[in-house]
């Protein structure tokens, strides 16, 4: 072995192992499964808070979700945390020229519903943001 074979092996990297420093993390409760044991579950929420279905994933309520964050950046919608309405110009911006930019990449692969829906959303939006702007 030669020095530069020892600089490449004192190089190396790290490997740790989770089952061994979760307790140094504060994970207590962490222990791994073994072959054949049943693992415990998660702890269930309660009765009251049953669980929404989620929306199914497609393009559509992509950009449904990502202008309902303009709205809320433009103080249209109450926050959903704060209950309040709070104006973010910069964040709507930044949300609608993202929408923008996606009608952009996407010209060409949307369906005719997905285009139409795209262009009113981006006029809604930009005619909000110069209200709101204004």
């Amino acid at each position: 072995m030669g020095n530069d074979d020892k600089k490449e092996e004192e190089k190396g990297f790290v490997i740790r192992d989770r089952r061994f420093t979760a307790k140094k993390e504060g994970a207590e409760d962490f222990k791994p499964q073994v072959e054949g044991e049943k693992r415990e579950e998660p702890l269930k929420k309660e009765a009251s808070q049953q669980e929404v279905p989620l929306p199914e994933i497609n393009f559509m309520n992509f950009m449904l979700s990502l202008s309902t964050s303009a709205l809320i950046q433009l103080g249209e919608i109450p926050d959903p945390v704060t209950k309040q309405p709070v104006k973010e110009l910069t964040l709507a911006k930044q949300t609608i020229d993202l929408i923008g930019m996606l009608q952009e990449k996407t010209k060409g692969n949307l369906t005719p519903e997905e285009e139409k829906m795209i262009e009113y959303i981006l006029y809604d939006l930009r005619m909000r943001y110069v209200k709101a702007a204004g």
